[in-house]
């Protein structure tokens, strides 16, 4: 953890994932405490994985915080967290940050499929995941947002989510709810009333040749292949079951 200042707490995580040369992938980087502490659980094939655990509550206002992996070339990497994350406000009144910086390489592949953020009544949060790839990676990434805990406001969540394969950008769209947020945001063009908000961007090579077919799944979600070897699913739901329900089924139809 880099420290605790007046404004809040600065912490920065870091997590480099390499091929081992026996068919697995070492971590000789996991680095991170605090509200961020990183802890490899149980390795699945040659693919390895950690659990971001939050051993401090947060983000609150005020607070700087970063996460980075790195995904060396012939690695797999799946990144989980053990618990949703909890915007909250603190004791300072400024806004919160959450940095999240992902490289993959060619020929590597990584899951970024964390539990979901919630927005606290009174929080406000500034959440940006900036993915970069090479030709040849592979990516599948998850975002869930929560506006609000049960019966509860939410506060003011703003979330970027920026793409790029090989140089050139896929994806880069921003989503503001919340108190302050741009009007429309809670309207039929946006949420249309629901609470829970996500993505799931896969990236295959194989898609440069073969994309997904554009299609509706359900009232809630549609999948949308990019102008590149990737798709993105966006969903909207009444809660973070249903949306996880909703993602969960969009991540099997394109694993087919």
């Amino acid at each position: 953890m880099d420290g605790v200042t007046a404004t809040g707490v600065r912490a920065h995580a870091r997590i480099v994932a390499r091929a081992d040369g026996r068919g697995g992938t070492a971590l000789p980087v996991l680095d991170g405490d605090g509200p961020l502490a990183l802890r490899r659980t149980r390795a699945a094939g040659g693919e390895a994985r950690v659990m971001v655990v939050g051993a401090m509550s947060g983000p609150l206002g005020g607070d700087r915080l970063a996460l980075t992996a790195s995904v060396a070339e012939g690695a797999r990497l799946h990144v989980g967290s053990a618990a949703a994350t909890i915007a909250l406000p603190g004791q300072t009144k400024g806004e919160a940050r959450y940095d999240v910086r992902l490289d993959v390489a060619d020929g590597a592949e990584l899951h970024w499929l964390p539990e979901q953020l919630i927005s606290a009544g009174g929080s406000d949060l500034y959440v940006t995941t900036r993915v970069e790839l090479a030709t040849g990676a592979r990516l599948v990434l998850r975002e869930e947002q929560v506006l609000g805990r049960a019966g509860e406001q939410p506060g003011r969540l703003t979330s970027r989510l920026t793409v790029r394969v090989a140089g050139r950008p896929v994806l880069d769209q921003e989503l503001s709810c919340g108190p302050g947020a741009p009007g429309g945001w809670d309207g039929p063009a946006v949420l249309a009333g629901h609470r829970a908000v996500g993505q799931l961007v896969v990236v295959r090579p194989e898609f440069a040749d073969r994309p997904p077919e554009a299609q509706v799944l359900g009232e809630c979600a549609a999948l949308i292949p990019l102008a590149g070897p990737a798709a993105l699913v966006s969903a909207v739901a009444p809660d973070a079951l249903r949306l996880r329900r909703l993602l969960g089924e969009a991540q099997a139809l394109l694993a087919e």
